[in-house]
């Protein structure tokens, strides 16, 4: 069965809009478990998501189940009409494992090996590790393939959350070693591209080569990068390793795994194919006047991770988390506001960490939906309060977010590559850049799509691609190929530096677009901290800047010295326009503003005051729905269009 038929059996699940949240019912008694239920039926909970931290108490000793307490739940839900996102409760193992089996513990880069006592203590590439997990699920699976409150499978949690640059133990090391043989087929070809001519690198046999570890100096680029991918592939492997027992034994249930915020982390692009519905998990800082940004822009992946389909929003906070420096509480209405940017910006789920905040703990202060205070609580009341509103709209459910003019291009191997050490300017960023390119469309009203590197350009009329340090010849190829179409182009400074193995593109700065883009640039020049450049008549330029000698292009904006900064070069039937600097966001928000007219970009609405955002999500049977989210006032509007 294939995606389109399982993910359609979970929407047929559910009335409205996934409303709940992470529910640990072991962590109380039966007294609040009946509380529970009937405080669900107020808020108006339609989903729970469960077990995802429940592995010791289903397994308390190697091969000896316990599913009689998770019986009683799943019936206790099913009874009470809500369906159940199960997790696979393999993200946390318990403490047998460690003690059996010290091999599935993590080692660090310097070698110190992770201890239990937190969470995802385990070595993605041990076997031990894959086996014990997968033996679990075939147990959950075997169990509930037919439970009438199964609506989802959740896959572990937050792959690569904690265990971010995978581990360093002999195993791991074993297991990349096989990945490069299989990734080169001959260590003749590694040399070659990882260029181990230089520092006396080269190797002899696979067998020589580390997991990039603490080093005397800089270590191998290239070497850095392939860990990169292999780490993200390593995690992959564990997924799909649970995923093909749930597909084996319930080939109708659709399966998913809650992302973190958008990060180096996992290559997501990679991923997405293989989740049934993306699920992403988003804690904006009440104390960040700017967060909202950041959040459609991480919202806007998640709707690109798999062309404009709905995603889940798994977790959120309904006020203050526990994590941070300082925890601020989300004042009145912003729970409100932050859930319905979510559903504006594509999801088909509102569900919060979790659903009653836990007394003891290290997530104790994180709050919930049920606060210690209990339902006589702000918090709780303002729960319910959406609930009611998300059910009086069943219609929004399933609707899909209108496909965009412009899209913004995101390549997770070019991201590591940037910001490997030994560049011109460890403060050239990827999120940082991608943020800045992406603001001025937001602050607009512009929908934006991010897409991959080989996703298809051809719908968009705008394409933003913020420092794509790192291209190959094909992908090169392909945004020539967009902008001679008559697309148009807006790219950031160092793009087109290396191919995919790290290696300069040989012949001139940016060697695979220089011809597109007219132009050709000498030497980079990055600005000392704290330092700008005028740019224009009243801009400025900060971060970096750059020697361009124009091969055709036409010079918009010059830096005060007169070197040119942003250039417009007609290519095709196309245009492609090139950043040389970093401009204020003043200048940039003009410059963009003129890029998009002339591509014919609009915003969703026009005339809309400074503040104010406006998305439009098209239901099953073609009606469009204007979702209004005003940030100066937290209100929010959902209206029928004509």
């Amino acid at each position: 069965m294939n995606d389109t038929h399982r993910i359609g059996r979970f929407y047929d699940s559910l009335d409205s809009v996934a409303y709940g949240g992470d529910y640990n019912p072991e962590q109380w008694g039966p007294e609040v478990h009946a509380e529970d239920t009937e405080l669900m039926r107020k808020a108006g909970v339609n989903l729970a998501t469960v077990g995802i931290f429940s592995w010791a108490k289903a397994e308390p000793a190697p091969g000896a189940y316990d599913f009689g307490w998770l019986d009683t739940h799943l019936d206790r839900l099913a009874d009470a009409g809500v369906r159940v996102c199960l997790a696979t409760m393999t993200a946390s193992p318990p403490a047998w494992l460690a003690r059996l089996h010290p091999e599935t513990l993590p080692v660090m880069e310097d070698g110190t090996r992770l201890y239990p006592g937190s969470r995802q203590h385990w070595c993605p590439s041990s076997p031990v590790f894959r086996d014990h997990a997968t033996r679990l699920v075939e147990q959950l699976a075997g169990r509930y393939a037919d439970h009438p409150a199964l609506a989802l499978w959740h896959i572990g949690n937050e792959y690569g959350c904690h265990i971010s640059r995978h581990c360093h133990c002999e195993v791991s090391t074993a297991a990349f070693r096989a990945w490069l043989r299989e990734r080169y087929g001959t260590v003749d070809a590694l040399n070659e591209a990882w260029c181990t001519d230089f520092w006396a690198q080269r190797y002899g046999d696979f067998d020589e080569i580390h997991t990039p570890r603490s080093a005397p100096s800089f270590r191998n680029p290239a070497q850095q990068l392939d860990y990169r991918r292999f780490s993200s592939d390593e995690l992959l492997a564990c997924y799909l390793a649970e995923k093909q027992v749930l597909e084996r034994l319930t080939p109708a249930v659709p399966v998913t795994t809650n992302f973190v915020p958008v990060a180096r982390t996992l290559d997501l692009f990679r991923w997405a194919p293989h989740l049934d519905v993306v699920s992403y998990d988003s804690y904006p800082d009440p104390h960040d006047a700017d967060s909202a940004h950041g959040t459609a822009f991480s919202y806007d992946v998640m709707r690109g991770l798999k062309g404009g389909q709905p995603w889940l929003l798994m977790e959120q906070a309904p006020s203050a988390v526990n994590w941070r420096r300082r925890n601020g509480r989300k004042p009145d209405g912003r729970m409100r506001l932050d859930s319905w940017q979510a559903v504006a910006h594509g999801a088909d789920s509102v569900l919060f960490f979790q659903w009653r905040q836990s007394r003891g703990g290290a997530e104790k202060f994180h709050s919930a939906m049920v606060p210690h205070g209990g339902p006589d609580t702000r918090i709780f009341r303002e729960v319910g309060a959406l609930g009611a509103e998300l059910a009086a709209l069943p219609e929004l459910f399933g609707s899909r977010p209108e496909r965009a003019d412009a899209a913004l291009l995101l390549e997770w191997p070019s991201w590591w590559a940037l910001e490997l050490d030994a560049h011109p300017s460890s403060d050239v960023t990827l999120l940082d850049t991608a943020l800045a390119h992406h603001r001025p469309l937001y602050d607009a009203s512009v929908a934006c799509d991010i897409v991959p590197a080989d996703g298809d350009f051809s719908p968009y009329r705008l394409l933003v691609v913020p420092n794509l340090y790192s291209v190959s010849s094909a992908t090169a190829e392909r945004i020539t190929d967009y902008v001679a179409a008559g697309g148009t182009l807006v790219m950031s400074y160092f793009s087109g530096i290396t191919d995919e193995y790290d290696r300069v593109h040989l012949g001139g700065y940016p060697a695979p677009f220089r011809e597109l883009l007219g132009l050709r640039i000498e030497e980079f020049d990055p600005l000392p901290e704290g330092v700008t450049l005028p740019l224009g008549d009243a801009g400025t330029g900060s971060l970096w800047s750059e020697d361009i000698v124009l091969e055709g292009a036409e010079p918009i904006l010059a830096l005060g010295d007169g070197r040119p900064a942003v250039t417009r070069h007609t290519y095709g039937d196309g245009t492609a326009w090139y950043l040389g600097t970093r401009p204020d966001p003043a200048t940039l928000r003009t410059l963009m503003d003129r890029i998009r007219t002339e591509a014919s970009v609009a915003p969703t609405e026009a005339d809309l005051p400074e503040g104010v955002q406006v998305r439009t999500r098209i239901t099953t049977d073609g009606r469009r729905l204007r979702i209004g989210l005003d940030w100066r006032d937290g209100s929010v509007s959902v209206t029928e269009q004509e």
